[in-house]
């Protein structure tokens, strides 16, 4: 047994070693993270940029209108979601496909959109304090944060899961966490999901998942835990070494964090994601990338328009 995981350490540190390697040609990048994989330019969709779009309601068009572009934040480690290569600079997944659409059914150029990478932790705060305009990263909506900002969507509904390593027999559901070295985000609501109804297990968080990734790739930690679209991400780029184990124990919809009280701008988004929806941009945006971890798209959910506030 000693010998067998030894092998698989040797075989995992080599693959962190080549990682390392790679992202320090770059100049950049997260240690030991799985690199960075996705679609081409050539085979995304392209969405067609709305002519004399005008939203003077909305405090938050008006300042981007301005400036000539959105400033969205987003995730930069989640594969297949929203991923940020270290080399290029440029963002791919699912949110940031997402983000496109909106742009263009804003008026705004796809192209021109300023991505910023804000942490789990610090969406609310960029949100409140202008630093972006919208957040498209794998942020559930939920009352408490309904509070502090708005939310358009949601337009994709995940849930928690748990990544594991290859090897690894003992845990296979969230009851098997008990004196477990548990890994996620910190601020994000697995985290918090973890902490409420398992306290038996040993919360370690980070900013990044990708932190959590090398933790689990190196034996520091047992399972990382957040939605199963991200764990789905990485256990796709090296499927030798990783696994996603058991049933997803949530349900996580994702929305489009906005300025809370900009209901002009919350309600054209809900109005883009729905008509987007129905012409197949949805379904082209995700088969061109969270499809590539191998899991079908699934049916949108369904717009919650919820009342002003």
């Amino acid at each position: 047994m000693l010998h067998f995981h030894s092998t698989r350490l040797r075989r995992a540190l080599a693959a962190l070693a080549l990682t390392v390697l790679a992202l320090a040609a770059a100049g950049c990048g997260k240690d030991g993270s799985p690199p960075v994989k996705g679609p081409e330019g050539s085979e995304l969709p392209q969405y067609p940029v709305v002519k004399s779009f005008q939203l003077p309601d909305s405090p938050t068009w008006e300042k981007a209108k301005r400036r000539g572009h959105l400033v969205v934040g987003a995730k930069e480690d989640q594969p297949y979601l929203g991923e940020r290569d270290p080399a290029s600079g440029l963002y791919t997944g699912f949110d940031i496909e997402i983000a496109k659409m909106m742009s263009a059914a804003l008026g705004f150029p796809p192209s021109t959109i300023q991505f910023k990478t804000i942490a789990s932790a610090n969406r609310e705060t960029s949100l409140q304090n202008g630093q972006i305009d919208l957040y498209v990263g794998t942020y559930t909506i939920n009352d408490m944060r309904k509070k502090l900002v708005g939310f358009a969507g949601p337009y994709y509904l995940a849930g928690q899961g748990l990544l594991v390593r290859s090897d690894e027999d003992d845990i296979k559901g969230p009851q098997d966490l008990a004196g477990k070295r548990v890994c996620s985000a910190a601020g994000s609501t697995p985290a918090q999901r973890i902490q409420a109804d398992y306290p038996k297990a040993d919360l370690v968080t980070y900013d990044t998942y990708s932190v959590c990734v090398d933790n689990l790739l190196t034996f520091q930690v047992d399972a990382v835990t957040t939605d199963d679209a991200i764990l789905l991400g990485y256990a796709a780029k090296v499927p030798d070494e990783l696994k996603v184990v058991g049933k997803p124990f949530s349900e996580e919809p994702y929305g489009i964090g906005v300025p809370r009280g900009d209901n002009a701008l919350r309600f054209a988004l809900d109005d883009a994601l729905v008509k987007d929806e129905k012409n197949g941009d949805w379904r082209k945006a995700y088969d061109a990338t969270l499809g590539l971890s191998g899991v079908p798209a699934p049916k949108p959910p369904p717009v919650d328009r919820y009342p002003a506030s």
